[in-house]
Formats: C-alpha cells, sequence, structure tokens
C-alpha cells in the first residue's frame, strides 16, 4: 500500500508522462491500450491502487481543459487539482514539441458527415453537474508566455469544415426525429439557416416541435470529448435567453469516431459557466 495520500514528485512526473504520451497518441489517431499503460505505471509508483491512479488522470483532464487543451476521453475532469501537477503537465508539453503539433493537426482537421447512422443509439443524456459554481475551485491559471499560448480548444472552434459537417448531421438528425413522429410536412420545412441566411441569427437550424411550434437550434461540434468546452457568440447567448422556450443547444461530440449528441433546452447560462469574455462555455 501507499505510504501516504500525498504523492511524490517522481510519482507525479511519471504519471503525467504516461498520461500524455497516450493523449499524443489519442490526438494521432493512433491506437494504445489503457489498461497495459496502467499496469506499467503502477510500477512506478508507491503501492498506488487503480482507483488513485484513475483520479490523478482526471485531475491531469482538468489541468488540461483550464489550458485550452484537449484530453483523453472517459477521464472526465476532476477538479481540485494541485497547482504543482499543473505545473508538471505545463513542463512536459514545453520540452515536448510533438504535442502541439499533434495538437493543432488534430484541432484543424476537416471532417464530413458519416454515411451511416444509428440516430436512435447516437442521442445520450447531457453531462450532470458534479460542483456548483460556488463550491468550484478557480482554475489554474496559464502564466503568460507568448511562446507557450496554447488555444486548441478555440481552435477547434473555428473549424469551419468540423462545424459544417456538424450542422448537417443535425439537419439529417431534425429530418430523422419529424418523419419518426408521423410529421412529415414539417420536416420539409426545416431550414438550415445558417447556411440560407448568414451566421447572425443566433441559431443554425430552424425545426420544429411535434406540435408544430418552431425550434431553434444551435449546433456545436467537437470531435473530442463530451465535456469539451464549446464557444458561444454574444448573440447567441442573448439569442438563447431571449427565445429559452424554443432555443435548444445540440453538442455533438467524438464526431469522427462514433457521433453522439446531447441537447440542452432553454438559456445557455442555466446549465453552463460562461467566459464573460469569449463565452468560453464549461459544463458545471
Amino acid at each position: 500500500m501507499a505510504k501516504g495520500e500525498n504523492w511524490s514528485d517522481e510519482e507525479v512526473a511519471a504519471t503525467v508522462a504516461d498520461y500524455m504520451r497516450m493523449l499524443t497518441l489519442e490526438l494521432s489517431g493512433q491506437q494504445y491500450n489503457k489498461t497495459a499503460h496502467r499496469r506499467a505505471l503502477l510500477q512506478l509508483l508507491d503501492g498506488r491502487s487503480d482507483a488513485a491512479v484513475e483520479l490523478k488522470h482526471q485531475n491531469i483532464s482538468a489541468v488540461l481543459r483550464d489550458l485550452e487543451c484537449n484530453w483523453i476521453p472517459g477521464y472526465k475532469p476532476r477538479e481540485n487539482y494541485q497547482h504543482a501537477l499543473a505545473v508538471f503537465v505545463e513542463n512536459w508539453m514545453n520540452i515536448h514539441p510533438e504535442f502541439d503539433v499533434v495538437s493543432l493537426a488534430a484541432a484543424e482537421q476537416p471532417a464530413v458527415v458519416p454515411s451511416v447512422l444509428d440516430f436512435l443509439g447516437m442521442i445520450v443524456a447531457a453531462p450532470k453537474p458534479v460542483l456548483s459554481i460556488e463550491e468550484a475551485r478557480k482554475p489554474y491559471v496559464v502564466p503568460i508566455r507568448a511562446a507557450a499560448k496554447r488555444d486548441y480548444l478555440a481552435r477547434e472552434a473555428r473549424n469551419a469544415a468540423l462545424g459544417k459537417a456538424g450542422e448537417l448531421l443535425a439537419l439529417e438528425y431534425e429530418e430523422f426525429r419529424l418523419h419518426s413522429a408521423g410529421k412529415k410536412h414539417l420536416a420539409a420545412r426545416i431550414e438550415h439557416v445558417s447556411a440560407t441566411l448568414g451566421d447572425g441569427l443566433g441559431y443554425d437550424i430552424l425545426s420544429f416541435d411535434v406540435s408544430g411550434k418552431e425550434r431553434f437550434v444551435e449546433v456545436k461540434t467537437t470531435a473530442f470529448a463530451k465535456e469539451t468546452p464549446f464557444f458561444a457568440s454574444n448573440n447567441e447567448v442573448a439569442f438563447a435567453r431571449a427565445m429559452s422556450e424554443q432555443f435548444h443547444l445540440y453538442r455533438l461530440f467524438d464526431f469522427r469516431k462514433s457521433p453522439k449528441l446531447f441537447s440542452l433546452q432553454g438559456d445557455i447560462e442555466k446549465y453552463c459557466k460562461l467566459d464573460p469574455v469569449s463565452y468560453r462555455c464549461r459544463f458545471q
């Protein structure tokens, strides 16, 4: 058994290095085995349990999220990590330039709509809040260094090909939803307004509820984890607030591997913690 709960610098360095190697493989689209990695890592640690390593991995995911980087799907970000852990992660990235290369490539990689989809299997539940805003720890703030600036989440949010593919998939889902409800006449009236009228409306798709009431759908797409923050414009946030009864945010994630979708209705501020400067929307 471990001698104490405090991790030594050597244990933290080994855990960070192993996690980051897996993440680099993940972003490169290369295969790896989490179980094999964990078994090898445990040999380097002071009697740590699988559960302890899992929690440390989740802490590392939270550090990466706060550094505007992606993380390994399955290791949901866990708050209350120590500042020292963030330093280890950032130091690892600074001496492994290949991480920035693959992160940038993954963020900017184009995407197309999958040809075969199980729409019923695609729908999942939205993330559930773990901590309230009052309980949440203040995120680690990255020191300002021009050479170390990382904004891979924002870069992916600006990926036009990925965004368009997500909207087209959401269009197909809306048609499926209304057809399945026997509302083919409503499905025929769906409009991809961001393509026909432009991006300034505050939503991407004009659709309908089965009652015939208009449904305003804003689509946010990521190729990465379910809890990946997204970005919303001032107009989108204001529109969601004004039209809360009819506004639906569709969050598509894991888009390139196996697209999944969850939806959230109403004011974005009800279910996300917003950065008031950039409106980076992080699930609470």
